[in-house]
Parts: structure tokens; C-alpha cells; sequence
């Protein structure tokens, strides 16, 4: 059975339309930039706060953003600022932002504060992992950029895709013992309690084989076969970055584990799968109906 995907262009099409550059379906046509009562310049430090900018149609605010935000594919184009753990205040204030989108992840703190100093709007979301979350965003970027009623519209359209998702989810009978590898750069690492990953196992309806202890920690043999997932979660980008999916199967502690006879692995690109922004129902139905037919 081929490795389990789900492309970028799909989680666009759970939407219902292409967020490149017209709004949903049933929002609004979104009102200029400059009868817009929020930000008239604006930097964006998420992936999925800036996909919100997007869904809003309020792109034409962006002056700049992080290197997390790929998606959709317009915003590769605009005007980085750096990791959104890594950020510098010259970097940032050289575009003149009169506000500045953000989770509780970005950082360092003395950065943001000098952001502020400098007279800048600084809007927080707290990084929880949850539905909330979500909604939060939603609420944060309607409400900078001047579009609370479209964000309103948009909200209730992604209420009804994640209690549909939800549903469904409820109504399997078999839960997947799955294991998330985050193996972006240096060596791979497996997501225990408290973790992005983890909140979206369970949302999509599996166990976490980790359960011993918090955050990441290095994948071990000892650690493969103790868990003894039978599914491996990844991301796109972190099976390239170990060689490809033939590569990522010739790890020695994978073989350890009941998904390595069926080579039971699914992946997800990065932000669609962690980001947790309004891709997140799609995410989580495809993890969870992808996860059920490995184990089926």
C-alpha cells in the first residue's frame, strides 16, 4: 500500500474555494485597505494566521511574514522576516508595520517588546493546541485587519466542517496506535504528551504510542519497540529531509515496530498538519481515515 498523502491543493479544496485571491463562498467582498478600520500594514508570524489573511482576502495588508508561512502558495512571495523563533525587531520594523500577528511561539521575547517600544500593535494568540486555538485566530486577524464579519462567516463555516469531522470520528470502532517522528532537521525525535502532534492523534481519533513523558525526545530502539506503533506519522518535508520514504524505512529501530511489515506511514505537509489553523478538520480526517486504513 503507497504511503498515505494529502496535498496542499486538498486541504484548499475542504475549504470549498482557492484562498490565492478570492474570499469563501458566502463571505463578503472584502473592503479596501483603506476604509479598513485595522492594521493598513501588517506582519504576520504564523503559517496559520496568515492563511486567515488570505481566507479574509485581506492579503493586500501583508508587507511581511515568517518563513512558516507557505501557504497558500502566494505567500511564499512575500517579504520574509526570519523563523518565527528567531526573530530580529531591525528586520521587522524595516517594513513599518503598524501591527504584527502572532502566536505565543514567536520569539525571543526581548524582540517583541522592542517591537512594541517602537509603537507597533502586537497581537498574541496563546499556541494550546485545541479548537480554541483556531477560533482565536480566526477572531485575532478578522479583527486587525478590519473584517470581524467576514471572520464571523468563515468561523461558522469551519464550526460546521469540525463537528462533521468530529462525527465521523466518534463513529469508528477501532483506535490506531500511532507515533508521530519529527525529523525536519538534525536527528529525528518522537512526540510524547504536549505536543502539537499529540493533541492531533488524539483528535483524529488514535492513541499516542508515547506516552512516557512530555515534548520530544530522540528516536531510540529501545523507544521503537516499547511503543510499538502501528502507524508512523510525518511530515512532507521531514521524510525529504531523511532521503526520501526508502531512506526513512532503513532506520534500524524502525524495524522494530508493528508498522514496519506495511510500511504504515502517513504524512501530512508541515503546516497543514501542526499548523493548527483552518486547514486543521481536513487535517485531522485525513490522519484519522488514513491511520484506520493501515490498520484495517
Amino acid at each position: 500500500m503507497s504511503t498515505a498523502r494529502i496535498s496542499r491543493r486538498q486541504g484548499l479544496q475542504w475549504l470549498g474555494a482557492s484562498v490565492a485571491g478570492t474570499a469563501l463562498p458566502g463571505l463578503a467582498q472584502a473592503a479596501s485597505a483603506a476604509a479598513a478600520p485595522g492594521a493598513k500594514r501588517l506582519v504576520s508570524l504564523s503559517g496559520a494566521l496568515t492563511e486567515v489573511v488570505y481566507l479574509l482576502n485581506a492579503q493586500n495588508l501583508l508587507v511581511g511574514t515568517d518563513t512558516t508561512s507557505l501557504f497558500p502558495e502566494a505567500a511564499q512571495k512575500t517579504a520574509k522576516v526570519g523563523y518565527v523563533r528567531q526573530l530580529s525587531a531591525e528586520g521587522l520594523l524595516s517594513l513599518k508595520p503598524d501591527a504584527v500577528i502572532a502566536t505565543s511561539e514567536a520569539g525571543p521575547p526581548v524582540v517583541l517588546d522592542q517591537i512594541r517600544q517602537a509603537g507597533v500593535r502586537v497581537s498574541l494568540v496563546a499556541a494550546r493546541h485545541n479548537w480554541a486555538e483556531v477560533q482565536e485566530k480566526v477572531k485575532v486577524v478578522g479583527r486587525e485587519t478590519g473584517r470581524m464579519a467576514e471572520a464571523d462567516q468563515l468561523l461558522a463555516q469551519l464550526e460546521a466542517q469540525w463537528s462533521s469531522v468530529q462525527a465521523q470520528v466518534a463513529k469508528a470502532q477501532r483506535k490506531p496506535r500511532v507515533l508521530f517522528v519529527l525529523s525536519h532537521s538534525g536527528s529525528p525525535q518522537v512526540a510524547g504528551k504536549g505536543t502539537a502532534a499529540n493533541a492531533l492523534i488524539q483528535y483524529a481519533g488514535c492513541v499516542n504510542a508515547i506516552d512516557q513523558f512530555d515534548g520530544y525526545k530522540p528516536l531510540t530502539a529501545e523507544a521503537m519497540a516499547s511503543a510499538a506503533p502501528e502507524v508512523i506519522i510525518n511530515t512532507t518535508q521531514g521524510i525529504e529531509a531523511l532521503g526520501g520514504e526508502a531512506a526513512f524505512w532503513k532506520r534500524p529501530e524502525l524495524a522494530l515496530t508493528p508498522a514496519f511489515a506495511k510500511k504504515a506511514l502517513v504524512t501530512l505537509e508541515a503546516s497543514h498538519l501542526l499548523g493548527f489553523g483552518p486547514r486543521l478538520p481536513s487535517a485531522v480526517q485525513a490522519l484519522h481515515m488514513r491511520a484506520l486504513q493501515w490498520v484495517a
